[in-house]
């Protein structure tokens, strides 16, 4: 099972102020769109995604090639799915929580 690319996604509450910081610690933009309060950053292989008023909580991200096959292993695993992609092609995510209630997000973006 492929997971693709990882980052951690910020709720944060003042996308500007979280881009300053994480700029001080090597970050640049890579995507995004700052006038619709989110943004990528990348500092060599590590990702982080500020986004401030679209999640209550932090979030791991993982962009994969096959959301809808993770989301069926996850499923057949008996593991709960709290949002299931609504897709049968295309761009598809799913959420779910691990054993601690950290929020996961599976997000294919083709």
């Amino acid at each position: 099972m492929e997971l693709g690319t990882f980052s951690v996604s910020l709720a944060v509450k003042d996308l500007q102020k979280s881009m300053t910081f994480y700029k001080v610690l090597g970050f640049e933009p890579i995507f995004g769109e700052p006038k619709e309060n989110w943004v990528i950053l990348q500092n060599g292989g590590a990702n982080i995604g500020l986004f401030q008023g679209m999640f209550e909580e932090n979030l791991l991200t993982f962009n994969p090639t096959d959301a809808r096959g993770i989301q069926a292993a996850v499923k057949a695993a008996g593991y709960a799915i709290e949002r299931e992609t609504e897709s049968d092609d295309g761009p598809a995510h799913f959420v779910m929580k691990d054993p601690d209630g950290n929020t996961i997000l599976v997000d294919q973006h083709e």
